[in-house]
């Protein structure tokens, strides 16, 4: 029988991510009465900084980070958490954008282990998950840190979710489509009931610019819990020059861009932060992954998180704006969680690649296999389509066997995916923290 772990035990971060790891193995139970029991435990440490709380299908993570921005270049002292991380685990855990270091995580995860032991020997169903130890982080973090406001990212869908215990100044939706069905529904509408779980009585709600049927739902349930609602739609209008500039590439940037700053509006009184501050934050924001362009192993390396199928619309914008900007077509490298998305994302790609690199996202067992993605590639593609895999494409720091030099590559699909790329490209000895992906 595995011994259990203690904090003696837990020296160093190799065995705090061992630890953490097997904690994946506890599954995902759905519901916050855990992560309450967890956070009483600790003195509800969410309760002692300003919350904003953000949801949606696609965008949360771009819109927090607008948030961050703007609340820091105000002069507040910021906490921002989001999932998944793309290379260190840390990255989930920011103050003012400094990542939560291998030593912090390590004493963190020291403090938890013997609260969390507690919880699961009085209930072995109560014994937190990793994403509920990582929510756990960021609360405790933050409020020792003191920020002036925690941004707080849903990890997946809103009501059930672990940060739902947040009592938010304002609430965030920034966009709802179909993903997660298996979990969240499969209409459009259950899936926004989902989302609006996080509208708490009497905090106003700010929506991004959301289908019909969905808005009317996240309307329906502010309504039952007296919230004011703040659309952009109605505050910006739908001409998308009349949104808000960044320096994230898309239309749809422009559209988390006037979500973020209507947001700041709602919640000026108690975080002043000026609309020129603000617009100034939103052309200098800095959030990896969402066409990231790099210059690596001789070739334009481009990061796209499109992993749905609202992020393959606008990854088609993208590609079309920089295949008529630049007359060239990239090298793709492509790996998916879920055929669904998978049948959404090769087409796009088809569209505009000139050859095609299939992948399976390693650790993950939601990964596309190569036998499902090449089916999906449309017949009409006339490029080469090549199975390959990462050891391959990507051997080892600073080398691509992707393209050539002076090539574009573009790695899309799986947030995950990104982040196992990254790692091998840009680190000597890669820090293999893609296991703790949850």
């Amino acid at each position: 029988m595995a011994s259990i772990p203690t904090p003696h035990s837990l020296a160093d971060y190799v065995s705090v991510r061992h630890y953490l790891y097997g904690l994946k193995h506890h599954g995902a139970k759905f519901g916050i009465d855990r992560m309450r029991l967890l956070a009483a435990r600790l003195g509800d440490p969410q309760r002692c900084f300003p919350v904003v709380h953000v949801a949606g299908t696609n965008g949360k993570g771009s819109v927090a980070a607008m948030l961050e921005a703007a609340f820091r270049a105000a002069g507040l002292c910021t906490g921002l958490y989001t999932s998944p991380h793309l290379v260190h685990q840390g990255e989930r855990v920011q103050v003012n954008r400094a990542r939560l270091t291998e030593d912090e995580i390590v004493a963190y995860v020291r403090e938890l282990q013997p609260v969390a032991a507690a919880l699961g020997a009085a209930d072995p169903d109560d014994h937190p998950s990793f994403f509920e130890f990582m929510t756990a982080m960021a609360f405790l973090h933050f409020a020792r840190r003191e920020v002036d406001v925690g941004i707080i990212e849903v990890g997946l869908g809103g009501r059930l979710d672990a940060t739902n215990v947040v009592q938010p100044l304002v609430s965030v939706i920034t966009s709802i489509s179909l993903d997660h069905t298996e979990v969240l529904g499969d209409t459009v509408a259950m899936i926004a009931r989902e989302k609006a779980g996080i509208v708490k009585p009497g905090r106003p709600v700010v929506i991004g610019a959301l289908p019909d049927d969905a808005e009317a739902v996240v309307r329906e349930i502010a309504r039952e819990r007296g919230c004011t609602v703040h659309a952009v739609r109605e505050v910006f209008g739908s001409d998308v020059e009349s949104l808000p500039e960044t320096n994230l590439s898309g239309d749809f940037q422009r559209v988390n861009a006037a979500t973020a700053l209507l947001a700041l509006r709602v919640v000026r009184e108690r975080l002043p932060v000026t609309e020129s501050v603000a617009r100034g934050a939103f052309a200098n924001v800095d959030w990896p992954g969402r066409w990231q362009r790099l210059a690596v192993a001789g070739r334009e390396m481009i990061f796209d998180a499109a992993h749905n199928p609202e992020g393959a619309q606008c990854l088609a914008e993208n590609l079309a704006r920089f295949v008529r900007l630049t007359g060239r077509r990239p090298h793709a490298v492509v790996g998916v969680l879920g055929k669904a998305r998978a049948a959404a994302i090769l087409p796009v790609v088809a569209r505009y690649a000139e050859t095609i690199h299939l992948v399976e996202v390693p650790h993950q067992p939601r990964a596309c296999s190569l036998a499902e993605l090449r089916p999906l590639v449309p017949e009409e593609f006339t490029g080469t389509v090549a199975t390959s895999s990462l050891d391959a494409l990507f051997p080892s720091a600073g080398v691509c066997g992707v393209g050539g030099v002076n090539d574009a590559v573009l790695v899309t699909g799986s947030i995950y995916l990104l982040g196992e790329i990254m790692d091998r490209l840009l680190h000597e000895k890669r820090l293999e923290q893609g296991r703790l992906q949850d």
